[in-house]
């Protein structure tokens, strides 16, 4: 997971993506990153690191995010494991973590590449040394497609592949692109009903996206994709029937003699979400022989830290418990500010920490004087911006001061509001510190 070019020193020279990586361990601890402890100002984050200070005891201020150590590792080795198991490569989303020391823990678990969603994502991707990027999206931008089209030329080793899902945006991607000096590879996006998000309605039109691929010299047309998490009222029969439908697509552009001309090595079927990858790999393990072999690339992202409410509700481990489970690997720590009644408390974590737009968080654990104890007759009933509203039952030990750990539901909303991020081990010693890109 090495380049050469798309980083550069503060003299404007090209570092690798190795060099990026390492030098997010020379910037200086300061009052970007909230949570962090006030005398560690002026410190470089290497340096915060080789101290191992303790979550609890270290002078870290609440709220304060952090992720458990060994259950990151955990969820990275298990999704290896599975994707290895069921002959899937595997792209997860990076837009879920938009942290390029996990891109780099990903790969490093085997990972093909690294799925993103639009043109800033794949810039950070690129400038951290990521060599394959697939973009779950179409992109017309043409001052991004200029900028894919130059790192293409310098680079013969990055592979770039994203959404077409219309002839309109297959032309607007080759006027951009003209004067290329390699292709930009595509995949057909099916859309997974009448009512999705994005991707092409029917097979028909799906002919006519890659006929406009074809006369566009480019563009090359690598495969189909799309998100079986969209199709409508979603149960095993729904998606396990698109996602027959998205490899037939496959089979019949493949017999049209779609992939043929266009000097392939394989070709690309994509899908996979964090809620359905057992359907995909149910799936796909019944694609039949084409014309060239199948990349059968799955995309799920949310797995890295997995979470305490959606996915916990949604995972496909749910179905298949003998192939493993993951763990939820986020805790934000917040603290009690008031005790205004019986019945009410409020912490000092909100909407600005939380993710909150799937599922409140939910109170795990208390911390008061270096003893924990379950959270038990604790709800959080609502978030404003910067506190939790807490409703306790009759005679629940809650005072002021103590600490109360909250467990969360949505990865995606979960990482974009702190910038950089503990990671601890299960007795609170801090061993490394994730850098977020949003």
């Amino acid at each position: 997971m090495d380049v050469a070019h798309t980083a550069t020193d503060s003299s404007g020279g090209p570092v690798s993506g190795t060099e990026a990586l390492a030098r997010l361990s020379e910037d200086r601890v300061d009052h970007r990153f909230k949570g962090l402890p006030p005398d560690a100002d002026g410190l470089t984050v290497a340096e915060l690191t080789a101290q191992r200070r303790n979550l609890f005891t270290g002078g870290f201020t609440t709220p304060v995010l952090a992720l458990s150590a060994e259950r990151l590792e955990h969820n990275l080795a298990l999704m290896e494991t599975y994707a290895t198991r069921h002959g899937l490569a595997f792209a997860p989303h990076g837009k879920t973590t938009m942290a390029p020391q996990l891109f780099q823990r990903q790969i490093e678990h085997g990972a093909w590449g690294i799925t993103l969603a639009v043109p800033h994502q794949v810039r950070v991707a690129r400038a951290y040394g990521v060599q394959r990027v697939f973009l779950a999206n179409e992109l017309v931008d043409p001052a991004a497609l200029r900028w894919i089209a130059g790192e293409l030329a310098q680079d013969e080793d990055f592979r770039f592949v994203c959404y077409v899902d219309s002839v309109r945006g297959v032309e607007l991607m080759d006027e951009a692109l003209r004067g290329a000096l390699r292709p930009v590879d595509v995949v057909v996006e099916l859309a997974a009903g009448a009512d999705a998000r994005t991707g092409v309605r029917t097979e028909a039109e799906c002919g006519a996206v890659a006929d406009a691929v074809a006369a566009a010299g480019t563009l090359r047309l690598v495969g189909v994709a799309g998100y079986e998490g969209e199709v409508p009222r979603p149960d095993p029969e729904r998606v396990h029937a698109w996602l027959r439908r998205l490899v037939a697509l496959a089979a019949d552009l493949d017999k049209a003699g779609r992939f043929a001309a266009a000097g392939l090595d394989e070709i690309v079927i994509s899908a996979g979400g964090s809620a359905w990858f057992d359907a995909v790999a149910d799936v796909f393990a019944e694609i039949p022989e084409l014309s060239l072999p199948v990349l059968k690339l799955l995309r799920s992202g949310a797995y890295v830290s997995h979470d305490d409410g959606h996915y916990r509700r949604l995972t496909p481990f749910n179905r298949v418990p003998e192939e493993g489970g993951l763990e939820p690997a986020f805790q934000l720590w917040s603290q009690v500010v008031s005790r205004p009644t019986p019945g009410q408390a409020f912490t000092n974590a909100g909407k600005r920490d939380a993710a909150h737009d799937l599922d409140l968080p939910l109170p795990q654990v208390v911390r008061r004087d270096g003893t924990e104890r379950p959270a038990t007759g604790i709800e959080v009933t609502a978030l404003s911006d910067q506190h939790a509203w807490l409703r306790t039952a009759p005679g629940v030990d809650l005072e002021v001061g103590d600490w109360v750990g909250l467990g969360l539901s949505h990865p995606c909303t979960s990482f974009d509001k702190w910038q950089l991020i503990p990671v601890a081990e299960a007795d609170g010693t801090v061993v490394d510190y994730v850098r977020t890109f949003f």
